[in-house]
């Protein structure tokens, strides 16, 4: 997290919004920037098909090939940037560079490819970075409850799990809402665990 050396400038946080290929990265940032994003987005082609399979994602014409930007002004002192990061294997070496001064991340899952999200959630877990996971309900799609995506992904109960629809500016502002209630609480959980202090059994005899 960056913070400004002038008193007066705002704060900045970094998020990241993570996922497989073809869950809704863009679509997310998009519909929560305040500006026009910044996107790298490229069009598929038939070369790419071996290494991009379209299973389930069928309609998907183009593809992020380095990150997605956009920005939230929260108050007059805090800015969210947002980052979302590219969903490709061969993509992959940036998000090292991406979660550089993050705060946390909201990984995209995606029912149709839920192993997709594997790598993002591991990533994370990885490297001690805060992240809750959205289940973005694609229409057409079966809905699966917060708790069976919780069993399939293999997360623990600390992990909030939430729905999502990419597409829409409010979905998406409580999505990140629950992000940055999720990095309070266990800030101020690890804030208790390290200023209480068992009591002494010494007796004090020699």
């Amino acid at each position: 997290m960056a913070y400004a050396n002038d008193c007066d400038a705002p704060v900045t946080l970094k998020v990241l919004v993570a996922g497989g290929f073809g869950a809704g990265k863009t679509t997310f940032v998009g519909a929560v920037s305040e500006i026009e994003p910044l996107s790298t987005e490229e069009l598929l082609s038939d070369l790419g098909a071996g290494a991009d399979p379209l299973h389930g994602v069928e309609a998907k014409t183009t593809t992020t090939v380095a990150l997605d930007f956009g920005r939230i002004t929260l108050d007059d002192r805090h800015v969210l940037y947002l980052f979302g990061t590219p969903g490709q294997h061969r993509f992959w070496f940036l998000w090292e560079e991406l979660c550089a001064g993050a705060l946390g991340a909201v990984v995209l899952a995606d029912t149709r490819r839920l192993a997709d999200c594997f790598p993002a959630v591991d990533f994370f877990e990885r490297r001690g970075i805060g992240f809750i996971v959205a289940v973005n309900e694609f229409d057409g799609c079966h809905r699966y409850t917060p708790e069976e995506v919780r069993d399939a992904v293999g997360l623990g109960p600390e992990v909030p799990v939430v729905r999502c629809d990419a597409r829409l500016t409010g979905s998406g502002t409580v999505t990140l809402a629950s992000l940055v209630r999720h990095l309070l609480c266990t800030s101020a959980a690890r804030s208790m665990s390290t200023t209480s202090t068992p009591l002494s059994t010494d007796s004090g005899e020699t």
